[in-house]
């Protein structure tokens, strides 16, 4: 890799603050109101959820970036999503970003927005407007951890990135944020995720940079199998690190989008990690695909199946359930080239079982589960359908108990 990771997250960048600040919004008490802001106009890309039950905010982002690809400011509420709640939610996404707009001095048309919580529930509007004089008060070059506290809802930490390169002889910088534990699926995960940058990159150019980091990450990553209404994943660029400016493809622009795509990576992993209820990371990598999106789909299919997830969960190395997700994933392969690996364990080759110590590849699982949040706490799945050199992964995590538990009480 051409880069290194720094301290810093969303504030890493140069010419970016944060802050986050307990507003009212959650029941808790605890901090529920984030921002992000750029001194200087950035230009801004975004993803978003493809639902088609989507929050106020989802609307006002995809409006205001079509109109204009560029923000100073990422305003986000954690405890109502505000989604599915009609006109009257749409006011209250206006209203939010009006009410920042004056406290910042900035057109609210320079503002972008972010909702996550109880789907049917509009913003607590009184609480936020009340809030924002100390929100941007709170603002600092060393408040990211602040922000990353304040966009989280059910996760269990904090979720965060800053990455550093050299291009043209300056450094260049990209730091991340994000939320995500429950409601977790391709198709943009239920997240959020918010990326700052310092280098000079053209619109277009960002934009699709991030939409090809967002389909090798969060786009592969897998809880539940529940899209939310909510996903967003919004990156500012605001020309900083006085580098020269990024405008067409080269090697210039290959390092800066590999380190977009790392940071959202990293990011990805961390949601899956942080799974409600799981105790374990896992990384389905597939090879031998027709091409990278078959690979990536394979992936997917196996990170996703409720039947490994619960394997994985019970220490059991059943390795029938990664074939069977494998071979219903709606991508062509013959099934006596198939090859599975868990871990360093061997299970099928040519389409063939084949022996295992299976006690030991029980124990590889329990070893896992047992280093949570750490390094060691990922089970590889390794697949190779022997039909291309298609290549992707995916990420997710077991299924446990405590899954039911948590969305049975998600609103009492």
């Amino acid at each position: 890799m051409d880069w290194q990771e720094i301290l810093g997250g969303v504030t890493a960048p140069k010419g970016y603050r944060a802050g986050g600040i307990a507003a009212g919004l959650k029941p808790s008490g605890l901090p529920d109101l984030a921002l992000i802001l750029s001194d200087v106009e950035a230009i801004a890309a975004g993803v978003f959820t493809t639902s088609r039950v989507r929050a106020a905010c989802v609307d006002y982002c995809r409006q205001r970036l079509q109109a204009k690809a560029s923000a100073r400011a990422i305003l986000c509420n954690a405890g109502q999503a505000n989604a599915a709640t009609g006109d009257a939610g749409c006011a209250d996404a206006l209203e939010s970003a009006q009410a920042l707009g004056q406290a910042l001095n900035i057109p609210p048309e320079s503002i972008l927005l972010a909702s996550t919580g109880v789907i049917g529930q509009r913003i607590r509007m009184d609480a936020l407007k009340a809030g924002i004089p100390q929100l941007v008060a709170s603002t600092s070059e060393t408040g990211s951890d602040a922000a990353a506290k304040a966009i989280i809802t059910t996760d269990l930490v904090t979720k965060s990135i800053a990455l550093e390169t050299d291009i043209g002889g300056r450094p260049v910088r990209i730091g991340g944020i994000c939320k995500g534990s429950g409601m977790i699926h391709p198709n943009m995960a239920t997240m959020l995720a918010f990326v700052t940058c310092d280098a000079v990159v053209s619109p277009s150019l960002w934009q699709q940079m991030l939409s090809r980091a967002a389909d090798r990450s969060f786009n592969q990553i897998t809880v539940d199998g529940d899209t939310s209404t909510n996903d967003s994943l919004i990156a500012l660029a605001n020309g900083q690190s006085r580098t020269p400016a990024i405008t067409d493809v080269g090697t210039e622009a290959e390092k800066l989008e590999g380190m977009l795509t790392s940071v959202c990576q990293h990011l990805a992993k961390a949601i899956a990690r942080d799974g409600e209820g799981a105790t374990c990371l896992i990384e389905v990598e597939v090879s031998g695909a027709t091409d990278d999106k078959a690979a990536r789909q394979v992936a997917r299919t196996v990170a996703g199946s409720a039947l490994v997830k619960s394997a994985i969960f019970g220490r059991d190395p059943n390795w029938g359930r990664i074939a069977a997700a494998a071979g219903r994933a709606g991508v062509p392969f013959e099934q006596e080239n198939l090859q599975i690996k868990l871990g360093n364990f061997l299970m099928m080759e040519n389409g063939q079982p084949l022996p295992f110590d299976r006690q030991a590849a029980s124990v590889y699982l329990k070893q896992a589960a047992a280093g949570a949040y750490l390094k060691e706490d990922t089970v590889l799945i390794s697949v190779n359908l022997a039909s291309g050199s298609g290549y992707g992964k995916a990420w997710g995590c077991d299924l446990s108990y405590d899954y039911v538990k948590i969305n049975a009480e998600y609103t009492t």
